[in-house]
């Protein structure tokens, strides 16, 4: 069933039930994101959608599109939330982009460089949190995460489909964990998904590093707003 939003000041016909934030992409508006992943169900961690519907202010991940819905993406003062909330991200973590393995890669980076960010508006705490290399095939860099719990929810035993990491803790003293006796039966193929998966340069598979030469990575070739467009979440 056909219904009819409106986005910006431009009315779209769009399938009724559809993500806001897909609908918004398949129709050439880019919606920055951290914790969604399309073809994923939604976590709502993040708030970087965050958008206008009908006046107040939502996260465009969790809202199912409806008829005569009116979305402000573009309005200035909403925009200006996007990029505060990247902001906060870059703050609260250690994210020193030339020396990590995931730049050119990094989604937060990435989307910092959509959003227009040069500097935080917010001090940076420069948290310290031990790195964690106990398990065989992943080690874990704890600043660099922005607690988006894609591996949380995406990443389970293959057997019992147990969590393999988990969140431990609350506000300044939160950190992510990893079953390590779970993480060591994971296969290659699921330990490179794990690492895929998360935005940042918080999850890696021992051994890779810098495993694609600045110039050829993932964001450096096709901007994240591109790829956005074309339904490539990967």
């Amino acid at each position: 069933m056909s219904i009819r939003i409106t986005i910006d000041g431009q009315e779209y016909e769009v399938s009724d039930g559809a993500t806001l934030v897909d609908v918004a992409a398949d129709n050439g508006v880019y919606i920055p994101t951290l914790c969604y992943k399309r073809g994923k169900p939604c976590l709502g961690t993040c708030r970087a959608c965050s958008v206008l519907v009908n006046g107040n202010v939502m996260a465009a991940c969790t809202v199912p599109v409806a008829d005569g819905m009116e979305v402000d993406v573009n309005e200035p003062e909403v925009a200006d939330m996007r990029k505060m909330l990247v902001e906060l991200l870059f703050s609260e973590g250690n994210h020193n982009c030339p020396s990590c393995e995931k730049s050119g890669r990094c989604e937060l980076q990435a989307v910092g460089y959509e959003v227009g960010m040069m500097v935080s508006r917010f001090p940076y705490r420069f948290p310290v949190r031990p790195r964690e290399h106990a398990a065989k095939h992943i080690w874990l860099e704890r600043d660099r995460c922005i607690f988006c719990q894609r591996c949380v929810k995406f990443i389970r035993d293959l057997d019992s489909g147990q969590k393999i990491f988990s969140i431990d803790h609350r506000g300044s003293h939160a950190r992510i964990e990893i079953d390590v006796e779970l993480a060591d039966r994971m296969p290659p193929e699921q330990v490179r998904e794990a690492a895929r998966l998360c935005p940042v340069g918080c999850i890696l598979e021992k051994g890779v590093g810098y495993d694609q030469p600045i110039g050829k990575r993932k964001f450096e070739i096709k901007s994240i707003r591109k790829r956005a467009l074309e339904g490539k979440r990967q």
